[in-house]
């Protein structure tokens, strides 16, 4: 009969208790030799058992084709030692897993010690696997054949930090940028637009009204001829341009980079566009703006004139004398802030209760409150029939590298262009403007 050597539960535990200590202990550049060496170990042990297995079927079929049966003893033996191969073999299998993982956790600390602690850096904590693997009683266990259960309590806790589970906590990024505040721009809303295919809007504007309209008896000829006339006017495209550098490494690099330049340039142009429309005094390429052509405020006499809703009011009085029935206000955000905080005697506010929200209005009219007007100045008028503006180009966003040193610098140029007229049709009679300065 052949002789059986079998690994037993308690040899498979005492193998991973002769375990060598750089495999439990601190990082070492020869683990990886040494779980190869126990790895090598149990695979021949494995091999051994094997043959024994083989050649225990071999001699049971010997002896099944002599006698033609097998001893119950011998069926016996041949299940027993085939059961205990596969256990061998899932063990096996199992403590390569846990070498391999154990191997691939001492690398990862080798390199943090490479990183930190190998230089004098802080050093990093110790997981609950490495506690475990290092615990004596965990050892003694091992060397008592693994008999009975065991219960080990970790006291080294899961935390942020690196080596426990800091390595699962990764930043959030917010991709958006957060950009600065942009004003609202509510000027051209005011004005009629239309547009233009050329770069000079010329127009009729009518100069002259003499009305010698008369009552008379028949046969009788008016005492005067009413008279009438007209000029050419004429407004010039003018032309706003924004632009900025940019490398190409940023725009290729940064996925959100060219849009986002794109918004700013285009803000920055109609931001530039809102302060000609109000302000520009029509020197050089600039336009001629509506505050440029308004008529200046004059008080009409015995009223009062001694806050800002009573000089409003005078100047949309001004206005409609000039035969135009006003349409809208404009202000600086803070002079309108003052007349929303205009109380009566009783404390109670003049415009209305401040928990609701409405559209300022002022004399039944919208009141547009834009930081394109100075502080203390202010605007009355039908701005429709005021001006109207003509677009000859919508804004255009162009990138190249044909400017300067841009091409050997390897940078690009990204550039906005807007093109209009603006025409002030009936500026000196449908506008007003004034300020806000009493006493003088």
């Amino acid at each position: 009969m052949t002789k059986h050597h079998l690994m037993s539960g308690a040899a498979l535990a005492s193998m991973i208790a002769t375990m060598p200590a750089a495999a439990t202990h601190a990082p070492r550049m020869e683990v990886a030799g040494g779980v190869e060496a126990l790895l090598q170990q149990v695979r021949q042990e494995l091999t051994r058992v094997g043959d024994d297995v083989r050649r225990t079927a071999e001699d049971a079929l010997k002896q099944a084709s002599q006698t033609g049966t097998l001893t119950a003893e011998t069926k016996a033996q041949s299940d027993r030692m085939l059961s205990q191969f596969h256990e061998l073999s899932g063990a096996h299998q199992k403590l390569e897993g846990k070498l391999e993982a154990l191997e691939t956790r001492n690398l990862d600390l080798e390199q943090a010690v490479a990183q930190g602690a190998g230089r004098g850096g802080p050093r990093t904590a110790m997981s609950v696997g490495q506690e475990i693997a290092g615990s004596e009683q965990l050892k003694a266990w091992l060397a008592n054949g693994a008999q009975g259960g065991l219960t080990l309590r970790p006291t080294n806790a899961i935390t942020s930090a690196a080596g426990s589970a800091g390595g699962l906590i990764w930043e959030t990024q917010v991709r958006e940028p957060v950009n600065m505040p942009r004003r609202t721009l509510p000027v051209r809303s005011l004005l009629s637009q239309a547009t233009t295919d050329s770069d000079l809007v010329k127009y009729t504007k009518q100069v002259l009204r003499e009305q010698n309209a008369a009552m008379v008896a028949e046969g009788v000829a008016p005492p005067a001829a009413s008279n009438y006339g007209w000029t050419q006017a004429e407004a010039a495209v003018r032309k706003i341009v924004a632009y900025t550098h940019v490398s190409d490494e940023a725009l290729a690099d940064a996925g959100q980079l060219q849009a986002a330049i794109d918004g700013e340039l285009r803000y920055d142009v109609d931001v530039k566009e809102d302060k000609q429309i109000l302000s520009g005094d029509g020197v050089g390429q600039n336009l001629s703006g509506l505050l440029s052509e308004a008529a200046a405020f004059a008080a009409a006499a015995g009223l009062p004139n001694d806050t800002r809703i009573d000089r409003l009011r005078l100047g949309l009085l001004q206005v409609a004398l000039n035969d135009y029935a006003a349409t809208g206000i404009t202000l600086h955000p803070t002079d309108w802030a003052a007349i929303e905080l205009l109380k009566d005697t009783s404390g109670r506010y003049i415009f209305g209760d401040p928990n609701v929200l409405s559209t300022p209005r002022l004399w039944g009219l919208d009141a547009v409150a834009t930081a394109s007007h100075g502080l203390g100045e202010w605007m009355v008028g039908n701005f429709a029939m005021a001006a109207t503006i003509y677009d000859r180009q919508d804004v255009e966003v162009l990138i190249s590298s044909e400017h300067g040193n841009n091409f050997i610098e390897g940078m690009k140029t990204i550039k906005a262009t807007k093109r209009l007229a603006l025409a002030i049709k009936r500026g000196p009679t449908a506008l007003v403007t004034g300020n806000f300065t009493f006493g003088v």
